[in-house]
């Protein structure tokens, strides 16, 4: 009687163990999202937002999703040799490593919507889903702010 409590004991010990390194993996959060096209007829708009890994694991943003376009795809925009600005689809993902913060901002990178299904429009909000590798789908309702300056990030969130 006494090896099978032992066992059964060393059984759910086993199991949460095994379990421990799922409660470590990343803790993903975001903070002042905010999306913006260049006008009521414009085809594509962008969304930039602050993405916190508070866990011990690093994770990749690999895909980002929304009705809000056709197409909708991680981006970053690079300074050429000849002094223009070139933008690159990043087919791999976003690292977000562990303990650390990735800022997506104008002029850097961003989420870009191709093919809008309709205006961005000031105070509305657009839904966008993040998928990470570790954390999973989040959603995420991002306002649309037509007016916010390049470079300004809202941290009061």
């Amino acid at each position: 009687m006494r090896l099978r409590r032992a066992s059964l004991f060393l059984s759910l010990l086993l199991a949460t163990a095994a379990a421990l390194p799922a409660l470590a993996d990343s803790v993903i959060e975001i903070d002042a999202p905010y999306a913006r096209s260049a006008g009521p007829t414009a085809m594509t708009g962008a969304a930039y937002l602050v993405i916190r890994n508070t866990g011990d694991t690093d994770d990749v943003l690999t895909d980002v999703r929304s009705d809000a376009a056709a197409r909708v795809e991680l981006h970053s925009s690079t300074m050429g040799d000849d002094g223009l600005m070139r933008m690159e689809h990043l087919e791999d993902g976003l690292p977000v490593p562990a303990g650390s913060e990735v800022i997506l901002m104008q002029g850097g990178r961003h989420v870009m919507f191709m093919g809008l299904a309709g205006p961005f429009e000031q105070g509305k909000t657009i839904p966008l889903t993040l998928v990470f590798d570790q954390a999973g789908e989040m959603k995420v309702e991002v306002p649309v702010d037509l007016e916010r300056m390049p470079g300004a990030m809202d941290h009061a969130n």
